[in-house]
């Protein structure tokens, strides 16, 4: 572990806090708000520019014929997955009903991957609708599939005000997607 870091007093002087630093620089990304779209423009918008590209490279678990699977950039725990239409809406109610069949068809079968990957034994599945709902994406209907485990984020949010995700982006994208036609 790493030496603990001085802290400043009114005087100046550094003194050690005793505490360790879990350093999670990605993370100013999203505090900043890069990558969000500043209007409901679709051109701008990251769910309508990521299944544009390699699966891999936009963390692509799995591509429908009207949604897809994305994993989270800014996980709120390990495996933390999003169902996205390709079409550019922003409210449920604007889904068509194939839309709405797939985006619950991707819902079960990421449940699925992830129980039998990860052992998840819980999961908080939602939409956020409007900024005002929380919607970090407010231009672009996406439902989150967040795994939860017995003590899986125990202190560190609350206290340490830090989530801990133990395995790579690649790497969980990977796994889930090679897992999601045996699951």
């Amino acid at each position: 572990m790493s030496q603990p870091e001085e802290t400043l007093t009114q005087d100046g002087i550094g003194r050690p806090d005793d505490l360790e630093r879990l350093w999670t620089p990605h993370r100013m990304a999203y505090i900043r708000g890069e990558n969000k779209p500043s209007d409901a423009s679709s051109g701008e918008c990251p769910f309508c520019r990521i299944p544009r590209g390699d699966d891999a490279d936009g963390l692509i678990v799995h591509r429908g014929e009207h949604s897809f699977v994305v994993l989270n950039l800014y996980p709120y725990a390990p495996g933390h997955l999003m169902v996205c239409p390709y079409r550019h809406i922003a409210d449920y109610t604007q889904t068509t009903p194939e839309e709405m069949v797939e985006i619950g068809e991707l819902t079960k079968r990421a449940m699925t991957v992830l129980r039998s990957r990860s052992g998840a034994e819980g999961f908080n599945i939602g939409m956020n609708q409007g900024h005002l709902a929380g919607a970090g994406i407010a231009a672009h209907l996406h439902q989150h599939v967040v795994p939860r485990w017995a003590g899986d984020q125990n202190f560190m949010p609350v206290i340490g005000r830090t989530k801990t995700v133990p395995q790579l982006l690649g790497d969980t994208r990977a796994l889930l997607a090679e897992a999601w036609d045996t699951a």
